[in-house]
């Protein structure tokens, strides 16, 4: 804390003047007197120099003890008020005023007046909360509240809650609120309709905070799990429905190798079907054509390839061994 200039005047005009109330006596004079000096028969101020210097810091001193006492009325009597702050003025004789101030540095009545500065700028706010859903399952929630208050009925919180405002109120009615709000919805719905459940919340919540004199800017659900036993539970059903679709997906894959058979095993039987007829109607008839055919299809395949060497029909010509 700084001290005042008249302070720090009266400060320096004491020092000075014991300094020189030292300096006389260690020549021997008595400032204060008309003596002469106890070396040298004489003072070498003189007497009438050591009165006049004596007189002289009186003064200043109790000039200074002057402007000091003025200096400490009017710092007393001035306050400030902060950027995104407001005061509330309390009066010992009328008590807390229903004016605002301002930002700005204003004037009081010392001793009568006092202020109460309050901040009027948004703040976070973090509530954990421990609820049951619908279907009676454990619910963590923790919701952050962005929060300022009105500035206009300042005074009646200050009456009424007192300045720590915060504290009293956004955790009873948080609690309160998410509670009625979550008994709603059932555990899977607080994850699948999370945007609804937050829109719910907020609305409550914003509508019960005014009549406190509070303004939520922002209400945020942040965090929200559930308990133990649930989780495994989900887990669990994960787990199982994984394993139930894989099983269907074998199902159906026997289903299909199934039908894929059958209709293999009635195409085989029209053909051998259809070839029975031919062969009764046609008699060998068909044999030979797919005999002539499947030669017609080796000896293709067989011209293609570079190590097949074709020999006339006689064995005799090999190789002209003698007989």
């Amino acid at each position: 804390m700084q001290l005042p200039a008249a302070f720090s005047f009266t400060i320096w005009a004491g020092g000075v003047r014991a300094w020189v109330r030292l300096v006389l006596e260690g020549r021997g004079c008595d400032p204060g007197t008309s003596g002469g000096c106890v070396e040298r028969g004489r003072c070498e101020w003189g007497p009438a120099g050591g009165d006049m210097a004596a007189k002289v810091f009186e003064s200043i001193g109790k000039f200074g003890l002057a402007l000091a006492v003025a200096g400490g009325v009017v710092n007393s009597a001035l306050y400030n008020v902060d950027a995104g702050h407001r005061a509330v003025i309390f009066d010992r004789f009328r008590g807390v005023q229903d004016i605002v101030v301002g930002e700005g540095t204003h004037f009081l009545i010392p001793w009568v007046q006092k202020p109460i500065i309050f901040d009027c700028r948004s703040r976070p706010r973090n509530v954990p909360v421990i609820t049951g859903s619908k279907d009676l399952q454990n619910v963590n929630i923790t919701l952050r509240i962005l929060f300022r208050p009105v500035a206009s009925q300042l005074p009646r919180i200050f009456t009424s809650i007192g300045e720590d405002y915060d504290e009293r109120v956004l955790p009873s009615i948080t609690t309160e609120i998410l509670k009625s709000v979550v008994a709603r919805f059932d555990a899977g719905e607080l994850i699948t309709q999370r945007e609804l459940v937050s829109r719910q919340v907020s609305d409550d919540l914003t509508e019960r905070a005014a009549t406190f004199g509070l303004i939520l800017d922002d209400v945020s659900l942040t965090h929200l799990t559930f308990g133990k036993e649930f989780t495994e539970a989900v887990e669990a059903k994960q787990v199982a429905q994984q394993e139930a679709e894989r099983a269907r997906f074998v199902v159906e894959k026997a289903e299909q190798q199934k039908k894929a058979a059958i209709i293999s095993a009635e195409g085989d039987s029209k053909a051998a079907e259809l070839i029975a007829n031919s062969l009764a109607t046609a008699g060998d008839g068909l044999i030979e054509l797919r005999k002539l055919e499947a030669a017609e299809d080796i000896a293709y395949q067989l011209s293609r390839s570079r190590n097949i060497t074709y020999l006339p029909a006689g064995q005799s010509v090999l190789l002209q061994l003698p007989q």
